[in-house]
């Protein structure tokens, strides 16, 4: 007798109990408002209930051969596939503690037998009726968590789209080779990485997400130099001492920029906040030596000692026209001597442990020839003079 009698445009309740004339009398009871299943057994019932689809709510027997009706509750409970569907005991039992067993079990309500119709018609809809609104309000609490996760990867996506708008402006007013900032994220991210797997201790400061918004962040390095004038941001001698206090004012000027923006977001920890250090501090020295401020030691925030190290690296290897580049190897060994001077020992130690990923980065997102050659263009007009400069032909 096991099988579907079918009303598609209503509710789906299961009935289960091992005696055919008990299962009729339910369909009977039941057809008219709802479509029923009927199981003649406790396996049989879990079948029902894990297929498509699933039942809205189960009246289950309790005295049933081979799995009685408390141990089929247990098993519904128990899988997240079916612990949602409401089960309502049908039972000739009538004692408390029966009564209490199915409640602990998870049973919404308990109907002893001989039922009376109005009575199981009544507590059916109730329950329905729950489990309707219950249904509602998840469906409705999942749409919401997923509305705030979109509504927060379009804010990150702005955040992300802004700082590198504001990084581009900074790289397009000094114009170093073309690859600066795509080499300055990815850098800043293994340094970051490698000094987390290191240094156990900083793996609640440096998670994986903190990692990747400290690579963002590290984009925003040269926003200060936007306010030196050309003289300084170009010059090929030696500052004098009044360019060389502008100079160093502009890491005063793109923290005070940042803040500001920061200010306007009412919150004290933004996607601004490691940019900011980073912009302040990443040219200060581990020995107290360095600027703005003369911090020293872990003074420094974490950004701005990851970003010093990066920044140094960078400066060195990448192509620019007003200096001589330096090699990988000459870089390394440069870096390492500053450990403890001008560089926090511990990330210099990380960029060591990294070097062969930096090198790598340096030699996949290096300036193409184009790039160098528009430089070279520039300091022609600066010297009025001709650098040559033969770019490699494309094979034949």
């Amino acid at each position: 007798m096991d099988g579907i009698l079918d009303r598609p445009e209503q509710a789906l309740v299961l009935v289960v109990d091992d005696t055919p004339e008990n299962l009729e009398l339910m369909s009977e009871l039941l057809l008219p408002s709802y479509r029923v299943k009927v199981a003649s057994s406790g396996l049989k019932a879990l079948r029902i209930a894990i297929s498509s689809p699933p039942p809205d709510l189960i009246l289950l027997d309790i005295m049933m051969p081979l799995m009685d009706g408390y141990e089929v509750c247990k098993r519904l409970k128990a899988d997240p596939q079916t612990r949602d569907i409401p089960v309502i005991f049908l039972t000739a039992k009538t004692e408390v503690a029966d009564e209490q067993h199915g409640f602990n079990l998870g049973a919404v309500d308990y109907i002893t037998k001989p039922i009376s119709p109005p009575l199981v018609l009544a507590r059916v809809k109730a329950h329905l009726q729950v489990k309707a609104s219950a249904d509602f309000l998840r469906d409705k609490s999942e749409y919401l968590e997923l509305e705030v996760r979109r509504r927060t990867r379009d804010i990150e996506k702005l955040q992300e789209v802004t700082m590198e708008a504001m990084a581009n402006l900074a790289r397009m007013r000094e114009n170093p080779g073309g690859g600066h900032l795509a080499r300055i994220e990815p850098y800043m991210v293994e340094l970051a990485s490698t000094l987390a797997r290191q240094q156990p201790a900083l793996t609640d400061e440096l998670t994986p997400a903190r990692i990747a918004r400290l690579g963002k962040s590290a984009l925003l390095h040269g926003i200060g130099r936007l306010t030196l004038p050309d003289r300084i941001l170009h010059s090929l001698v030696p500052l004098e001492p009044a360019d060389v206090a502008m100079l160093h004012r502009h890491a005063e000027a793109g923290f005070a920029a940042l803040q500001a923006a920061e200010d306007k977001l009412g919150s004290t920890e933004t996607f601004l906040t490691d940019a900011k250090h980073i912009v302040h501090s990443q040219h200060e020295c581990w020995d107290g030596s360095g600027y703005p401020q003369g911090l020293r030691g872990e003074q420094i925030p974490l950004p701005a000692r990851l970003m010093a190290v990066v920044g140094r690296y960078e400066e060195l290897t990448a192509h620019h026209p007003y200096r001589q580049t330096a090699s990988h190897a000459e870089a390394v060994e440069r870096i390492s001597a500053g450990s403890g001077t001008e560089f926090d020992p511990l990330v210099v130690m990380a960029f060591l442990g990294a070097a062969d990923e930096f090198c790598s980065l340096a030699l996949g997102l290096a300036d193409d020839a184009q790039a160098i050659h528009s430089d070279l263009q520039r300091l022609d007009e600066s010297f009025g003079e001709t650098i040559e400069l033969t770019l490699p032909q494309e094979p034949a």
